[in-house]
């Protein structure tokens, strides 16, 4: 599971329909990447947008294409115990190997209810199950101690997805210890950072992704400075895009597309862009340049 894992946007036509080629393009995009997995299903995939029959078919999608290539895993979305348990079971049924859990978006609770319910889920599988633990994105999260409790009750909790800092990350693997791993997200912000405090990957939209790719393998190959430098040629992009969710799904996404060749198509309701902004985008697909078409 070391690495760097592309969460996949969605991708949709100009009907504001799921777009079957472009999402299957985004799948062999990581993985020409090298990616040590492929995910799906996140915040990146504007999940609330998708019908819960249009979750079960970018999972059956994102499924066939990877086609065991690689680990693939799945947010799991509800705003009950039935719907997440729904979920998971379509997960298993197409191969998931593992799981990240999103407390639910309904109401908010105390920290009880919250492990309530995640422990009734995650008693529902033998899969690995990882806890997206990122307040600021969902209004609900975590402390240390329920990360902890949880932790001792269910073996097959082996993962936090975290959205911080690195200072917060190294807290955080500080607390959890050598039994659960940390993946980080925010866009690969401070990645080296995250790496020296002990951060095992990455949860990245796939954007950038063969850059980020090889700032891993780089940092993993000891050559921190190489790692280093070129990280920091990706700064000013992440950046840009990682001003809030929205404005990574209207401009990382299209950073994404113009580097793919695909064209974009907003779901409503969406953030629009604006033509500064767009001179942005074109600058930075420009100087990343077009993928590679070669596996």
């Amino acid at each position: 599971m070391r690495g760097v894992h592309g969460i996949l946007y969605a991708l949709f036509d100009a009907d504001e329909r799921l777009d079957r080629a472009a999402m299957r393009a985004q799948v062999q995009i990581c993985l020409n990447a090298k990616v040590a997995g492929v995910a799906a299903l996140g915040l990146a995939t504007e999940v609330a947008k998708l019908s819960f029959t249009e979750r079960q078919t970018v999972m059956d999608w994102v499924a066939q294409d990877v086609a065991g290539r690689v680990p693939l895993g799945f947010t799991i979305t509800g705003a009950s115990v039935a719907e997440q348990i729904a979920m998971v079971r379509h997960a298993e049924g197409v191969g998931a190997n593992w799981l990240i859990l999103q407390p639910p978006a309904v109401g908010s609770y105390g920290a009880e209810e919250y492990l309530h319910f995640f422990a009734r889920v995650m008693r529902s599988t033998p899969l690995p199950v990882a806890i997206q633990n990122a307040p600021q994105y969902l209004g609900r999260g975590l402390s240390d101690d329920d990360i902890t409790r949880l932790r001792a009750d269910h073996a097959n909790f082996t993962l936090i997805k975290s959205e911080s800092d690195a200072q917060g990350a190294a807290k955080l693997i500080a607390m959890a210890g050598p039994s659960l791993k940390v993946f980080n997200g925010r866009g690969g912000l401070e990645m080296i950072e995250c790496l020296d405090a002990g951060c095992e990957g990455f949860l990245l939209a796939p954007e950038l992704i063969d850059h980020a790719v090889q700032v891993m393998q780089l940092y993993d190959a000891g050559n921190r400075a190489a790692a280093l430098a070129l990280h920091q040629k990706t700064l000013p992009a992440i950046t840009f895009m990682m001003q809030s969710i929205e404005h990574l799904i209207c401009y990382g996404k299209r950073i994404f597309t113009a580097r793919a060749g695909l064209p974009t198509f907003d779901r409503s309701p969406a953030l629009r862009p604006t033509p500064d902004n767009l001179a942005e985008v074109a600058r930075f697909a420009a100087q990343f340049g077009p993928f590679t078409n070669q596996p």
